[in-house]
């Protein structure tokens, strides 16, 4: 095994192939989904332009469902052009590379520390993937201005803010009013959803969730951590978003328990605030307005995909794994070199590479709503959006 690994030896197109051959249920599970999938014309761009790293994909958009003209033999006809779309796409690349020395084979009897490397390297990469992805999804979730907004508001749903606390959390209807209320009627493109533990174990309490098994090599059936939620392939994670929000007051009705009266000063007792002390929270709020203290608590974010959500493409480097040895240092070593080079699109979002700094856009930069526009037709006036009902991308925002 060790051969293997020798620099002289060392088989770069064979290596690539072999770590493309292991098997990672997770991450397989994700990309059998559907919600991140390739994209031909994503790498044909790529491929065939002289500065691979930001570009743009022209496409039609949708003919105004204006009302049509009255066909009486008096009435002229009307006419309407179409609208013409870009959507700004680009590469990261990641590197990495591990060294293990000679002397650590030698002293431990001959543990092949460079195969333990190897064997780890699938799960690191798909680790990867996966903060890319919720870079993505935190950048375009952050997104502010016309158009912008509509798809922010409309596809989130922040039950964490309710008073209740059994309601701020999960239950039998969140998954649906959620996809409805993004994509109404085409709420059927939805097909995954990513959750932190916490969200499923809710899930798992009150029976909402189904846990999924799979049959090993020697046929003996195993339980994955895979479940399904109203049909919805379910991949729990704790990497989702936690946030812990500090006590703040949130406005509420005189009747629920425990509110509180704004007065413009002079508060007394227990049910009444002055307004210096809430606008801090609300900043419109008025005097004689009524408010709750909502008491500190973490909000988990839960994101559900659908079909084609995000387009993820390997575009490769010219030397994805290499192998390097020193002879010399700490009595020799062997260092194993890897690189990585993915292009990004997401339907509906357009790259505008306002904010990046090189030719790889960092995870900050992902991150960085700048960075990320709804598609529109560019116009300096009255722009036109992409219909945000056709983005498969929402997310639920809860107390576990």
């Amino acid at each position: 095994m060790a051969k293997q690994f020798n620099a002289k030896t060392f088989n770069e197109e064979a290596f690539g192939r072999y770590m493309q051959a292991v098997p990672d249920v997770k991450r397989n599970k994700l990309l059998e989904s559907g919600a991140v999938t390739g994209n031909a014309e994503l790498r044909n761009l790529f491929a065939n332009q002289t500065g691979s790293y930001f570009g743009t994909i022209p496409f039609y958009g949708n003919l105004d469902q204006t009302e049509p003209d009255n066909y009486d033999g008096s009435t002229d006809i009307s006419a309407d052009s179409t609208v013409t779309y870009t959507q700004g796409v680009f590469v990261y690349g990641r590197a990495k590379g591990w060294t293990e020395k000679d002397f650590s084979y030698d002293i431990t009897g001959g543990v092949d520390f460079m195969s333990n490397v190897r064997d780890k390297l699938i799960k690191y990469w798909y680790n990867v993937d996966q903060d890319t992805l919720l870079a993505i999804l935190k950048g375009i979730f952050s997104m502010t201005g016309k158009g912008n907004v509509d798809f922010v508001n409309n596809h989130t749903n922040n039950i964490a803010q309710l008073i209740d606390d059994a309601a701020a959390k999960v239950g039998p209807t969140s998954l649906n009013t959620t996809i409805q209320k993004a994509c109404g009627d085409n709420k059927g493109v939805f097909n995954l959803a990513i959750m932190h533990s916490q969200v499923s174990t809710n899930l798992e309490n009150m029976n909402l969730i189904e846990r999924l098994k799979y049959t090993d090599a020697q046929g003996i059936q195993r339980d994955l951590e895979l479940y399904t939620w109203n049909g919805r392939l379910v991949i729990v994670d704790d990497s989702m978003p936690t946030v812990v929000v500090d006590a703040k007051y949130i406005r509420c009705d005189k009747s629920v328990q425990g509110a509180k009266l704004v007065k413009e000063s002079g508060a007394s007792g227990d049910g009444e605030v002055n307004k210096a002390d809430v606008v801090g929270d609300i900043s419109d709020i008025a005097a004689d307005e009524y408010v709750y203290l909502l008491p500190q608590h973490t909000e988990y974010t839960t994101y559900v995909l659908g079909n084609g959500a995000i387009n993820l493409e390997d575009i490769g480097a010219k030397v994805p794994y290499e192998m390097a040895r020193d002879p010399k240092k700490n009595g020799g070593e062997d260092t194993l070199y890897t690189r990585k080079r993915k292009a990004v699109a997401v339907p509906g979002f357009s790259w505008t590479n306002k904010s990046v700094a090189s030719l790889s856009p960092t995870k900050a930069e992902i991150e960085n709503p700048s960075n990320w526009e709804l598609i529109n037709d560019g116009s300096t006036s009255a722009k036109k959006y992409y219909d945000h009902k056709a983005i498969a991308i929402a997310r639920i925002i809860s107390r576990g």
